[in-house]
């Protein structure tokens, strides 16, 4: 199992940058698929961007592309999100994600351990 807690939430003016940070428990965290979710007030959750087990491929959503850069350290049980030319459209309840059997993919129901999430808001 692996438990998943969130940090670096917080509010940032659009054009800036923030870093989420997802801290992982359990031995076997390397081998798991990690991914970041987002939900905005009154939306469904939606996928953010995922990166494999060794942190050699990632896919990103269309939305988030070329501005978020996720990375992970397997050493240290963490996963990161560096958001970069933030828009106010980019507020959301940012959640980290693990899965162990599925590759990549953004499916929300693929995934089987969450964090409770960390708070991020842009401002216009």
């Amino acid at each position: 199992q692996v438990q998943l807690v969130e940090s670096g939430g917080g509010w940032v003016q659009a054009g800036g940058s923030l870093r989420v940070s997802c801290a992982a428990s359990g031995r076997t965290f390397s081998t798991y698929t990690m991914a970041w979710f987002r939900q905005a007030p009154g939306k469904e959750r939606e996928f953010v961007a995922a990166i494999s087990w060794r942190g050699e491929r990632t896919a990103y959503a269309d939305s988030v592309k070329g501005r978020f850069t996720i990375s992970r350290d397997n050493a240290k049980n963490m996963v990161y999100l560096q958001m970069n030319t933030l828009k106010p459209e980019d507020t959301a309840v940012y959640y980290c994600a693990a899965q162990q059997y599925s590759g990549i993919v953004p499916n929300i129901e693929t995934y089987d351990y969450w964090g409770q999430g960390t708070q991020v808001t842009v401002s216009s």
